[in-house]
């Protein structure tokens, strides 16, 4: 690890949890080279696309962004409950839009998920942000196994879950409706835990000339943002580039530089059944109503859950971040 510069803050101790596809992979490029973060480890769950074509795209970023010692490891290849559902329509077969990137040499670890996630939190000197950008089923099996050992986490940062309308259905997100179960699990460990949904998510916008120059950069780690970031900004059809969200980057963002996210306190429920399986109901009413009165509702955990969002701050703090080289000793 760098040490930190002389003044500077220490550097927030954070494993990532990922699927990676595209918007996995802008988030490990930001957070290898981000000095206001301490990339511990990576995680791999199906989700976006099948776990060995995660780790595989994993590494490979990692390689690209300087970042190809950080230990990764293999986990869930399915969800707790359902059969695992890609999103292949969107990130592509490969999880990143049919970019084929240069192999890293490096391998996975030979432990499984969470064992690496037991052994870097009980080692970390100081507590660890788990950054969660995929589907919950990892953290979930690791809230299991290693209870005593994930008491230790300063918080659980998750991307999922919406305060409005879905994408996968039109009520849930992708990674709350992946492995519904997995994210209740969670948002009831009595961990502090933050909710990154939809409603800043697709806010988090990049326009084309801020992004299409960063694909002729010489820099590897650069190259693979812009490209990434040009092909999503041609979904849709069409040969006219359009603004691009960072997507899963935002969480990332997030952990760095907090002031880019308003989080408040908002209890929420995921609901596992039916019609709105997958749903994250964040109940924003100003004071109780009727079901409370009644003793219906029933105890619902309080966490944070961010709704806004500083546009320019967030997109500065990315831009900035992904140029830096990246020098990280592992």
């Amino acid at each position: 690890m760098n040490p930190a510069p002389e003044n500077a803050a220490v550097p927030a101790a954070v494993i990532a949890d990922v699927d990676t596809g595209m918007d996995d992979a802008l988030a490990l490029v930001f957070l290898a080279r981000d000095p206001r973060i301490d990339l511990l480890a990576v995680t791999c769950v199906a989700g976006n696309t099948d776990v060995d074509q995660v780790v595989r795209n994993t590494l490979d970023v990692l390689h690209a962004a300087g970042a190809g010692s950080v230990p990764v490891a293999r986990g869930a290849e399915r969800p707790l409950l359902n059969e695992p559902r890609n999103a292949h329509a969107f990130h592509g077969t490969n999880g990143l839009g049919g970019l084929e990137l240069p192999r890293s040499p490096h391998s996975p670890a030979a432990m499984a998920a969470i064992e690496l996630l037991h052994r870097t939190v009980e080692d970390s000197p100081v507590p660890v942000t788990l950054l969660a950008l995929g589907p919950l089923t990892n953290v979930a099996l690791f809230l299991r196994a290693y209870p005593a050992t994930a008491r230790k986490l300063d918080r659980i940062v998750f991307m999922g879950g919406s305060a409005g309308i879905g994408n996968a259905t039109s009520h849930a997100e992708f990674n709350a409706w992946h492995d519904p179960e997995a994210l209740a699990m969670v948002i009831h460990s009595g961990i502090p835990t933050v909710m990154y949904g939809l409603d800043v998510f697709v806010q988090a916008t990049l326009e084309p000339a801020q992004y299409l120059p960063l694909a002729r950069s010489n820099d590897d780690g650069v190259r693979l943002v812009g490209d990434i970031l040009t092909v999503g900004g041609l979904r849709g059809g069409g040969t006219d580039s359009k603004p691009v969200t960072i997507g899963d980057a935002g969480a990332a963002c997030l952990v760095a530089v907090p002031q880019t996210v308003e989080l408040l306190r908002y209890p929420v429920r995921v609901e596992l059944s039916g019609h709105s399986r997958g749903q994250t109901l964040v109940d924003r009413r100003l004071q109780p109503g009727e079901s409370e009165h009644h003793g219906d509702a029933g105890p619902v955990p309080v966490i944070e859950v961010a709704l806004g969002l500083d546009h320019p701050l967030m997109v500065q703090a990315f831009l900035d971040t992904v140029q830096l080289r990246a020098e990280r000793q592992h």
